[in-house]
């Protein structure tokens, strides 16, 4: 449901000072309100746009070219994964510094399962979700139920992890994978279909997708309009409808004019419809901002934070482990420097897609965009030759905006 609040039904948006009180006036007011009361969600995605432009420009269309996009999807799918289970911990107002060394361990489980014990990959695959939930519940038990700070029980899981990757590998990399564990990563959906110059299916699928989000953003409409909520200006509504298609369109023809859509790609969009759904419609979700917002409003108000609490690291646990599966699809072998600074990654992406640092703020959604800013700077930099000296320190810098926005944000509104 969109957030953006301009207008009651029934009656006339307020024209703005100085800008006349005709619906021209009306409008840009409109349109001004939104930005400044959605800045939060809607700041990162312009900063999105505005890099992709400038390193297109810089990279002479290299950036956009359709294998491209691929690539920039299939390598920072582990980080986007991550980047969603991180977004709910920090909301919960928690970190978890153990998410690389826990992607390690299951990547190398999954390797010794596939390479020295012939496991059937998506029992492998299963067994290693099973593993991170299991490290998620522990480490949620010592910070729901023992009350030890989330930052000391995840550092020493990093420790341990660590550990015992090296312990499960012996020091070495395990490989090859079978086929249809590689295709996690690196596989696309296959064709069907007459011979065209698209990726059939993946038209298709683009179809889809567009009509359903035009579907649910009539729904939310209707839905506002019938609880006498503020909505958007009609002209404003269409103007967002148009650019939702646009974007789908865009989207789909990059991918559909190469080999189609990745299959991490479908992953990715099963996790972020799911754990959105959840965050916004679901009680356990709405307790998670609770807890992060105010925890002992939230405890005096019924919601039990020990449950609440241990089931957010399992979730996390889950998640790291799936983002450990996928990367090592991607190397094709289970390594033990596998995982290394995927946590700060992964908590950078947070707090640049609008995490705040005192919990209970942010979307799941923000968390993909981040991970994407991030993403597209790693690619775009490699582009136009920077190294990696120079990447690291505009990340950072990066990183430092981010939060200076949030705490200017929260300054600017009073909080």
């Amino acid at each position: 449901m969109s957030p953006v609040t301009t207008e009651k039904r029934g009656s006339a948006p307020a024209a703005p000072a100085g800008g006349g009180g005709g619906p021209g006036g009306a409008l840009a007011g409109a349109l001004l309100a939104a930005m400044r009361n959605n800045m939060r969600q809607y700041g990162m995605l312009v900063a999105l746009g505005l890099i992709v432009v400038v390193f297109q420009v810089w990279s002479d269309g290299t950036l956009l070219l359709p294998r491209n996009v691929s690539n920039i999807v299939q390598q920072n799918s582990y980080i986007l994964i991550l980047a969603m289970g991180m977004m709910i911990v920090i909301i919960a107002g928690h970190i978890d510094l153990s998410v690389g060394s826990l992607c390690a361990f299951a990547s190398a489980m999954s390797a010794v399962m596939m390479v020295n014990h012939d496991f059937p990959w998506p029992l492998a695959l299963t067994c290693s979700l099973l593993i991170g939930a299991v490290a998620g519940a522990w480490q949620g038990f010592w910070i729901a139920y023992v009350g030890i700070p989330s930052f000391i029980v995840t550092l020493a899981g990093m420790l341990v992890f660590r550990g015992l990757t090296q312990i499960v590998l012996e020091g070495q990399s395990l490989a090859p994978f079978p086929k249809g564990f590689q295709n996690i990563a690196q596989g696309f959906l296959p064709e069907t279909g007459p011979e065209t110059n698209y990726h059939n299916l993946t038209l298709l699928l683009g179809i889809a997708i567009g009509l359903f989000l035009l579907w649910q953003e009539w729904r939310d409409r209707r839905r506002q309009l019938s609880y006498e909520l503020d909505v958007l200006p009609y002209p404003l509504w269409l103007a967002k409808c148009a650019f939702i298609v646009a974007a789908v369109v865009v989207a789909t023809l990059m991918l559909a004019s190469y080999r189609g859509v990745p299959v991490v790609l479908l992953i990715m969009a099963g996790l972020l419809i799911s754990l959105s759904y959840v965050m916004r419609n679901v009680v356990v979700g709405r307790h998670v901002y609770a807890l992060g917002g105010n925890k002992a409003a939230a405890t005096l108000s019924g919601v039990k934070d020990k449950r609440v609490t241990f089931l957010v690291f399992v979730n996390m646990g889950v998640l790291a482990a799936l983002a450990g599966c996928v990367y090592a699809a991607r190397l094709n072998a289970g390594v033990p420097k596998a995982g290394e600074m995927f946590e700060l990654e992964a908590i950078a992406a947070a707090f640049i897609g609008g995490a705040s640092m005192s919990g209970g703020i942010g979307t799941v959604f923000g968390a993909i965009i981040g991970g994407l800013v991030l993403g597209v700077l790693n690619n775009g930099m490699s582009l136009v030759g920077l190294g990696t000296d120079y990447q690291q320190v505009i990340k950072g810098l990066v990183l430092l905006a981010a939060v200076g926005f949030d705490i200017w944000n929260k300054r600017r509104a009073g909080v």
